[in-house]
């Protein structure tokens, strides 16, 4: 579960705390679950550039969140080569 105001990810097990960045980047992904997050849309939002350092930044949040859902099988995030992300809830 997500809590939007606390920034935090929890399980059954534990609590994560995420950092300002990876919460607004979860909360996009969410909005939008199952469905494209556009990646320049999403630079733009949250580090108001799409430059590629900007965009490499994304990429390194990304791999962190992908972490957390890492046990969770019924969560994946994607990538759509040249598009953006997608965060994906299985049944």
């Amino acid at each position: 579960m997500f809590n939007v105001q606390k920034q935090e990810l929890t399980n059954e097990e534990k609590v994560i705390q995420l950092s300002q960045r990876e919460a607004d980047l979860l909360r996009l992904l969410l909005d939008v679950k199952n469905e494209l997050l556009d990646r320049k849309t999403a630079l733009l939002k949250l580090w108001g550039d799409d430059d590629p350092f900007a965009a490499r930044s994304m990429d390194v949040y990304i791999t962190r969140i992908r972490r957390y859902f890492r046990e969770d099988a019924s969560i994946e995030i994607i990538n759509i080569r040249g598009k953006g992300y997608s965060l994906i809830e299985y049944s």
